[in-house]
């Protein structure tokens, strides 16, 4: 089980000109767990630019090690943003470790993030899921709990929402009918957020649920990077135009959509980003849900030619079977995280592309210096 590192980077002042200067000295320091993986790289850049102060744990599931056991995404952003990021290497299973990283430092918020997160490896390995996911979760709220930190923002997805009952999906479609261990992790961890806020009146929670993330950080230095097999489309697709993988295949063509290929909502990890963000700062909620989406659902075939677009590649492909669990269309209906967050998503399908081709052309393997395997 891993443990806090040996090592811990210390902050020192930030240089960056996004970052208001009269938080300095004021920052409110916010948990990140699971901050060195993709999403959470991403809101550790956007925690930075708007005056706080991040403190990363991640148990390198599915992280680079970096020099000095750092993350090589924390590194990318500490240069990108020429400041300090503090990192302890932690696995949430390790209670003991959670309570120690409590008891040195006084936060304001926890964003939570680390879990796994593979559908189909969720069907073959169900009890692993429920209870590195169940366990990990119930660890961070008893510790919070424990040292009066009540504001928590938490990782969720549209996998709850199970197959869909209507489109768009809002915030009170039915949820808990979910297809597979990955899903029904998500939905467990949320019922125990909301019971734990109705016995705990001073708790601000809020639960977001994503649609589907892709893109990348405008500079080309942090992004996606799937250890093995992408399991989502759009990294496979990336990888295939770079040239580690021959071709896509496409799980069925005879759906009921525009070209018989799956719709899905597909929104840019920067913009997902800043909903954290906005999240943060909604006070005096209890606990509240928002979908983060863009409300337009893609099919794999427009994913595809809007790929070939920006990379200027052609991008193979063979048609396949439809995959168990796989539905026709599901997209958001944003419109809750808008009027109550102030938050919509900015980036359309092309911007989208284009910044995923830059980090993938930039990183032909990823974080690592190694071979296209």
């Amino acid at each position: 089980m891993a443990c806090e590192a040996p090592h811990v980077r210390r902050r020192r002042r930030w240089k960056h000109v996004n970052v208001p200067t009269m938080c300095l000295t004021m920052a409110e320091k916010v948990l990140v767990t699971g901050g060195a993986g993709y999403i959470g790289s991403h809101c550790v850049v956007e925690l930075i630019e708007a005056g706080y102060q991040p403190v990363v744990v991640d148990n390198f599931s599915n992280a680079v090690r970096g020099e000095g056991d750092v993350p090589e995404s924390i590194h990318r952003i500490e240069k990108l943003l020429d400041t300090s990021i503090e990192f302890h290497e932690l696995d949430l299973l390790d209670q003991p470790g959670l309570e120690k990283l409590f008891k040195k430092h006084s936060f304001s918020a926890v964003m939570h993030f680390a879990g796994l997160k593979a559908v189909g490896e969720s069907v073959e390995q169900p009890l692993r899921y429920y209870r590195v996911n169940l366990t990990a979760s119930m660890n961070l709220l008893e510790v919070m709990q424990a040292h009066k930190v009540h504001n928590l923002v938490f990782s969720s997805s549209a996998t709850v929402y199970g197959d869909p009952q209507h489109l768009p999906i809002d915030e009170q479609h039915p949820v808990g009918g979910c297809t597979n261990p990955y899903g029904k992790t998500k939905y467990f961890i949320e019922e125990m957020i909301k019971d734990h806020c109705k016995a705990e009146k001073g708790w601000n929670a809020v639960l977001l649920r994503y649609f589907n993330p892709i893109g990348a950080h405008s500079s080309g230095v942090i992004g996606e990077d799937p250890q093995g097999i992408p399991n989502n489309l759009l990294p496979y697709v990336a990888q295939v135009a770079i040239g580690r993988r021959k071709f896509l295949n496409v799980f069925g063509n005879d759906y009921d959509t525009l070209d018989g290929t799956g719709v899905r909502d597909y929104i840019h990890v920067v913009d997902l980003a800043k909903g954290h963000i906005a999240a943060l700062k909604k006070n005096d909620c209890g606990c509240k849900v928002y979908n983060l989406g863009t409300g337009t659902g893609y099919s794999v075939f427009q994913m595809v030619k809007a790929m070939e677009k920006a990379s200027g590649r052609e991008i193979p492909y063979k048609i396949a079977p439809r995959r168990g669990g796989d539905i026709a269309s599901c997209y958001a209906d944003p419109r809750l995280a808008e009027s109550e967050l102030a938050w919509n998503a900015k980036f359309d399908l092309e911007r989208m592309c284009e910044d995923l081709w830059r980090w993938q052309s930039m990183n032909p393997t990823g974080f690592s210096k190694g071979t296209a395997s």
